[in-house]
């Protein structure tokens, strides 16, 4: 008797390829990612389009510019500074103690809670990078920028108040940024030397 040979059983491959793609979506699904999150920043509202010709007159003292160049060094105003300095120059500027002539004019504002005061609300701090600015550089910046504007309302808030301005009801929020505004303008890059 002649023995037939066996053929070996086969495994259904036909369905190898979905069972591929719902483990990749299982994946997909439950596995969770570090997401970067940004600068805290809230962008000004639109122009009018009957403003958006006018070019806005700001005075030289109501200006302090902010420059990283390629080789992330910091100018703040005329003077090279380093960006432990950088806080504190922006806090003097800001609230202009000794109504300095050449810092931020004072203009006297009926705040709540607060009466009149006298406070720089024109003021501006122009950020400007160079192409060649180490990203790093410019967010380090950005955050003793920030810092220094922190602090100024949480002094205040402290003083007024007795606590600090995360702490404040949102109508004694609104009366410190009516003090202290937060005014960052960011420029373009530009091409001022340097790293390409």
């Amino acid at each position: 008797m002649a023995r037939k040979k066996r053929k070996a059983p086969q495994v259904n491959s036909s369905s190898s390829a979905d069972i591929a793609f719902m483990l990749l979506i299982f994946f997909l699904i439950t596995t969770s990612m570090d997401t970067d999150r940004g600068l805290a920043r809230r962008l000004p509202p639109p122009v009018p389009k009957e403003q958006k010709d006018q070019d806005v007159d700001i005075k030289k003292r109501n200006l302090l510019v902010v420059l990283i160049n390629s080789n992330n060094q910091i100018l703040c105003g005329d003077q090279y500074v380093d960006i432990k300095q950088l806080k504190d120059l922006v806090k003097e500027f800001v609230q202009n103690p000794f109504n300095d002539e050449h810092k931020p004019e004072k203009v006297e504002e009926d705040v709540p809670f607060f009466g009149k005061v006298m406070i720089t609300k024109n003021h501006i701090i122009s950020l400007q990078n160079d192409r060649g600015t180490e990203y790093q550089a410019y967010i380090d910046v950005q955050n003793e920028l920030a810092k220094a504007y922190n602090e100024l309302r949480n002094e205040i808030s402290k003083e007024k108040f007795g606590q600090l301005f995360d702490a404040l009801t949102q109508e004694q929020q609104d009366a410190v940024i009516q003090i202290y505004p937060q005014k960052i303008s960011e420029a373009e890059p530009k091409n001022y030397g340097g790293k390409k």
